[in-house]
C-alpha cells in the first residue's frame, strides 16, 4: 500500500471512529432523557405540591465508572420547559404530554 493509501485509511478510520462516539453519546443521552422522565412519571411528579428531589441531579465530584448523562438530561429538559424546578431544587414533570412519546418510542 501507498503511503498516500495508508493516509487516507488512517483519515478514513478517524472519522469512522468520531462519528461512531458522536452516535453512540447520542444514544446514551437518549436514554438518560427517558430515564429521567420515567422516574418522574413514576413517582407520579406533576406539579410543585407532588415535586421530588433527583439524587443524580447534581454532578458528583469523584466518578467512578462511566459518565452519568443524567445531570446533562436534567439541564436539558429544564431548559426545554419540559421539567419544573421548585425553589428547594425539586423537580416535576411539566410537560406530560411527553410521556405519552416516550411510550410510543417517538422521543
Amino acid at each position: 500500500m501507498t503511503e498516500a493509501g495508508q493516509i487516507i485509511l488512517g483519515v478514513c478510520l478517524l472519522l469512522g471512529a468520531f462519528i461512531l462516539t458522536r452516535k453512540v453519546n447520542a444514544w446514551r443521552m437518549k436514554k438518560a432523557l427517558i430515564s429521567v422522565i420515567r422516574d418522574l412519571e413514576l413517582r407520579a411528579a406533576f406539579d410543585l405540591s407532588s415535586a421530588i428531589e433527583l439524587p443524580y441531579a447534581r454532578v458528583s465530584l469523584f466518578r467512578f465508572g462511566t459518565r452519568d448523562f443524567r445531570p446533562k438530561a436534567i439541564q436539558y429538559l429544564v431548559s426545554q420547559n419540559i421539567v419544573g424546578v421548585t425553589q428547594e431544587g425539586k423537580y416535576y414533570l411539566k410537560d406530560r404530554s411527553v410521556v405519552s412519546l416516550i411510550s410510543e418510542n417517538q422521543f
